[in-house]
């Protein structure tokens, strides 16, 4: 059984309505929700959410404020919204510029339905990606959040490599206690070796790159 189009939803920003239009008509018909713009002012004044899988269609050459510049504002405003530029020409310093700017693609006019859906689906499956990812470390920030402050302290000495001896001489305690606090800490930030848990700590940054004296308990 073939499968439909991964759901979605798809801003599109365009000043040519003719385009406009039939842009949103296509997308529809293959199965995404659709939302137009007919200037960049519109969709600020509309700021869409990060909260669904989404995706930003963008002509380079909108009047007032031009596509690259909306990417620029969108992402002072925060957003984490894949944007997929469209052009009536190819630019090559502007699409490097956008691309290097975090565009997700950028598509010449006219662009044919293979390529548009599959530029589609990649920006929405990279953008469910990132949104799942940032619900893990905004999971993990909160298991943090639950130690202890003895499991605080010892987390952010066994991240930074420090063994259990020097842990325990740091803390002025014994190596059994530090022993029992670390299984407790990793049973709570719910991870099960040493490098899944520095791993982790750099992800959410709590690791910031010093390091101590490696070891092994």
């Amino acid at each position: 059984m073939k499968r439909g189009p991964v759901p979605g939803l798809v801003h599109i920003v365009d000043d040519d309505l003719s385009f406009l239009t039939a842009m949103e008509r296509h997308l529809r018909h293959a199965g995404y929700e659709v939302a137009v713009y007919a200037s960049a002012q519109a969709l600020l004044d509309r700021l869409p959410s990060d909260n669904i899988p989404s995706c930003i269609l963008l002509d380079v050459q909108i009047p007032d404020l031009d596509g690259p510049a909306l990417q620029k504002q969108l992402g002072e405003l925060g957003s984490t919204l894949p944007i997929i530029f469209l052009s009536g020409y190819r630019d090559i310093p502007i699409t490097v510029r956008t691309i290097k700017a975090g565009a997700q693609d950028f598509l010449s006019k006219p662009v044919s339905s293979e390529e548009l859906l599959r530029a589609i689906a990649g920006a929405l499956a990279h953008h469910r990606s990132s949104r799942d990812l940032q619900t893990r470390l905004n999971m993990a920030r909160a298991r943090l959040a639950k130690l202890t402050p003895r499991e605080r302290q010892v987390f952010d000495l066994v991240v930074r490599g420090k063994i259990n001896k020097q842990i325990a001489h740091t803390l002025g305690t014994t190596e059994r206690t530090i022993k029992a606090h670390r299984h407790g800490l990793m049973e709570k930030m719910q991870v099960r070796s040493l490098a899944e848990l520095v791993s982790l700590a750099e992800r959410i940054g709590v690791l910031d790159g010093a390091s101590g004296e490696e070891g092994t308990a």
